[in-house]
Order: C-alpha cells, then sequence, then structure tokens
C-alpha cells in the first residue's frame, strides 16, 4: 500500500511523518484490497486548541473510505481517523 501525506500549511518534522506511516500501515492488516491512503494534515485557523486535522482517504477499487478527525495533536487526530476507518473497512468486507 502507498501512503501519501501531503502539509499544505506547515513543514512536517520526520517524527509525525514516520507516525502516521505507522499507523496508517496497519490498515493494510485489515484488507489486502487497499491500493494507496492519503493523508491530509492541516491546521485549524480557529482559536480553538483542538486545531489539528488529519484527513484520510483510503483507495480501495470500487469505493473510497474517508475519516477527518480533530483534536490537539497531529498524532491524536490521525490515530482517531484511523480508528474510524477500521470500523469502515470492517463493515465493508461484510458488504
Amino acid at each position: 500500500m502507498k501512503i501519501i501525506i501531503q502539509t499544505p500549511d506547515f513543514k512536517a518534522q520526520p517524527e509525525l511523518t514516520d507516525f502516521v506511516n505507522e499507523k496508517v500501515e496497519k490498515l493494510a492488516l485489515f484488507s489486502d484490497r487497499i491500493i494507496e491512503s492519503r493523508v491530509l494534515l492541516k491546521i485549524d485557523k480557529s482559536d480553538n486548541k483542538e486545531n489539528k486535522i488529519s484527513e484520510i482517504r483510503v483507495v480501495i477499487p470500487g469505493n473510497d473510505l474517508f475519516a477527518s478527525k480533530q483534536a490537539k495533536s497531529f498524532e491524536e487526530a490521525t490515530a482517531k481517523a484511523v480508528d474510524a476507518l477500521k470500523k469502515q473497512i470492517e463493515d465493508w468486507k461484510r458488504n
């Protein structure tokens, strides 16, 4: 599975991209039909402390899955989005 990480608002540290890669790679354990995952990390321009957004699109033939989560850190937002996608993949496999 190919993983594409985009950070339009900032330059991501290697530790962050490594964390995102590690989390998103685990989705491949749930389905071998995943072609790629596209991760968009962005900062919400609000006064809210939970202003880090992680959007993940998982490309599966005939069906893309998507999750977007917001939290205080990119790591937390990414972990929440990956958990949501695990549930979506399990539902998709049942149908």
